[in-house]
């Protein structure tokens, strides 16, 4: 059996987890970017007890469409049981969406480590395997196996860092916007005249 051909498998893995860690990292910087700015402008705008303009909550993001769902089912709010009901609904929306797709960098900051374990694992033992075949007639290629087999633990631990790093940045910022969409809500709630 080639254990080469897994040993490549697992590069290209890592590789692979390395690009969507990536991908996903700047779509959520995105994402927080835009929803934190469209937080802050709504809270502005409803802080000093007025309903924020059409233009405010018009458009695809979180803050403006949860506070476009809470203006808009706030005449239907007969009890303060039902203005918290509604406020938890736009909660639980917000926070699914501020959540989204960070179990992708989760996955790939458990899995990478272990993906370059398996590199060097299936490395040292295609090296050994060679060995076995060849005996120890040339040193260097025994070297230099046993280098590419290392660089699989250095390069999983290396995707699995990137990915840490952004992963606790993003909780971070989540915190900071479930605060604000908090603020959003309760400010919302302060333009219903409760019976």
């Amino acid at each position: 059996m080639n254990l080469n051909i897994l040993h490549d498998v697992t590069f290209y893995a890592l590789y692979a987890a390395l690009a969507l860690a990536v991908f996903v990292a700047i779509e959520r910087l995105i994402f927080f970017s835009t929803t934190s700015r469209r937080a802050r402008e709504l809270e502005d705008a409803v802080e000093h007890g007025a309903a924020p303009s059409a233009a405010l909550i018009d458009g695809d993001n979180v803050a403006a469409r949860g506070a476009k769902h809470m203006l808009a089912r706030m005449p239907g709010v007969k009890s303060r049981h039902d203005l918290e009901d509604l406020s938890e609904e736009v909660f639980i929306d917000a926070r699914t969406a501020f959540t989204k797709h960070l179990w992708i960098l989760d996955t790939i900051v458990t899995a990478s480590p272990l993906l370059g374990l398996l590199g060097t694992i299936l490395g040292i033992i295609d090296t050994f395997t060679a060995l076995a075949r060849s005996g120890i007639s040339d040193p260097s290629g025994v070297s230099a196996g046993i280098g590419t087999a290392l660089f699989a633990t250095a390069l999983g631990i290396s995707v699995a860092l990137f990915g840490l790093l952004f992963f606790n940045s993003f909780q971070e910022r989540i915190d900071r916007l479930s605060d604000q969409m908090k603020v959003l809500i309760l400010r919302l709630s302060a333009l219903k005249p409760m019976i």
